[in-house]
């Protein structure tokens, strides 16, 4: 998915800010004659408005998942305005969204608020590059004149805060809500049949149960196998046994001729042969593990999930995915099938939308989703060009390695590099542009059902 953050701070040309922060004192909490208390009290009833207006008109579920989108965005920068401030750098606003102010607050020296554009954060620290020009009394607080270790936890800060989140939602999947295990058959659901109580229900199956064997025959792993011996038995008994907190039952079921039944759900097998039925929808079950076992699966799966952010973010740049995405704008078949494979890029509108598919079908589902947005804008952020954070990391390495032992401080001169940043926001443009259209064009089909 393309979530992109960017901000004023990453442009190496561009101004740190918009140059319209309010007067008031550097301590006194007063934007615009304003206390801090009171902005934050309208603040407070601006979103309870909200709040209320998604509940009635029925959109709690796409109110999550933009809430979680904004903490997502304003915990990337105070990842960077924490590792600014431990540099004892100076860092004059934390915003959310660009553009026209909405609503702020001024704490010390940074004015805090949020700007009508909701397309990002930003923290404003002076001095990001050589280009700008600060006041010479703030130059030994800015970012250029810091050492290389405080500089570089500044660019990497937002990417960490990522990974964190992504970590912290992965251990909650893994240990609160559960994750399905396909090496297991489970009851999904046991439901009457013909409108009475099913086979299942009488002989005591309950949701939740993982289905050892049945008939005598293993079945862990294959549901398809369950399947066929009760297809096989209609109106004969057969022993299944299943585990239920962590203790094996043996049950006796007696499936129906699902050919006498009237049931709208079932799907007949070709033929009129009579068939098994005892009213169950399977699975994989879900599984939960321990808090510290829950440690050392999610580091595992964090690093499988990486990789796959990684390879994601590699066919991004690729020429042929390019070329793909503007296929995608003019074909349905095309973007539908992108959407089939995996390979399809979201705009934020797609992103949002798949993600409140995602809290429709359930928390599991919602938690994945995040969880890989998170992934995927920690990694792209960190490829080494500006604007993106991996370009302030690189000229850190760079100046490092040019300063040597040397006492005074190299600035590299990022004019140079302004080509390759203007070709970054060109391509960044085109890929906002493309997958917009795409998902305004062609909205992809929900994938949770």
């Amino acid at each position: 998915m393309s979530a992109v953050d960017t901000d004023p701070r990453q442009v190496p040309d561009a101004p740190m800010g918009d140059g319209d922060l309010a007067p008031g004192p550097s301590d006194g909490g007063v934007v615009g004659g304003k206390s801090a208390t009171r902005s934050l009290v309208e603040l407070g009833a601006v979103v309870a408005a909200v709040v209320l207006l998604a509940v009635v008109t029925g959109q709690v579920d796409l109110l999550i998942v933009i809430a979680c989108l904004v903490v997502m965005i304003m915990v990337h920068e105070a990842g960077h305005f924490m590792a600014a401030k431990h540099g004892h750098m100076k860092v004059t606003e934390y915003f959310f969204g660009f553009g026209p102010r909405l609503w702020s607050f001024r704490r010390g020296e940074t004015e805090y608020g949020i700007k009508a554009i909701p397309l990002g954060g930003y923290v404003k620290i002076p001095g990001m590059t050589t280009l700008e020009e600060v006041d010479p009394a703030d130059e030994a607080r800015t970012y250029r004149e810091q050492p290389f270790h405080a500089r570089l936890l500044v660019a990497v800060a937002g990417s960490a805060m990522h990974f964190l989140m992504a970590f912290i939602l992965l251990w909650v999947l893994v240990t609160l809500v559960g994750l399905p295990n396909g090496d297991h058959v489970g009851v999904q659901q046991v439901v009457s049949v013909d409108g009475r109580p099913g086979p299942a229900q009488v002989a005591g199956l309950r949701a939740g149960d993982v289905v050892i064997s049945a008939d005598d025959r293993s079945v862990q792993g294959n549901p398809d196998a369950l399947v066929s011996v009760i297809h096989d038995h209609p109106g004969v008994p057969i022993t299944i046994v299943v585990r239920r907190s962590g203790a094996e039952r043996t049950l006796t079921v007696t499936p129906v001729d699902g050919r006498t039944v009237r049931q709208s759900d079932v799907i007949h097998p070709p033929g009129t042969d009579p068939y098994g039925l005892i009213g169950v929808s399977l699975g994989a079950p879900v599984e939960r593990v321990g808090p510290l076992a829950g440690l050392v699966r999610t580091g595992t799966d964090m690093a499988r999930f990486s990789w796959a952010s990684v390879v994601g973010v590699a066919h991004l740049f690729s020429p042929s995915a390019t070329v793909h995405r503007f296929g995608e704008v003019t074909s349905a078949q095309a973007a539908s099938q992108a959407g089939a494979d995996g390979t399809r890029v979201q705009s934020i509108v797609g992103a949002v939308q798949t993600a409140t598919d995602a809290a429709h079908a359930g928390i599991g589902e919602l938690l994945i989703i995040l969880i890989s947005i998170n992934l995927f804008i920690g990694i792209f952020n960190l490829f080494p060009m500006l604007p993106l954070d991996g370009g302030h990391v690189a000229i850190a390495i760079y100046e490092k390695i040019r300063t040597g032992r040397s006492n005074v401080l190299y600035h590299a001169n990022v004019t140079k590099l302004l080509p390759f940043t203007w070709a970054l926001v060109i391509f960044l443009g085109v890929l906002f542009a493309t997958t917009l259209l795409t998902d305004l064009l062609h909205p992809m089909a929900n994938p949770f059902g």
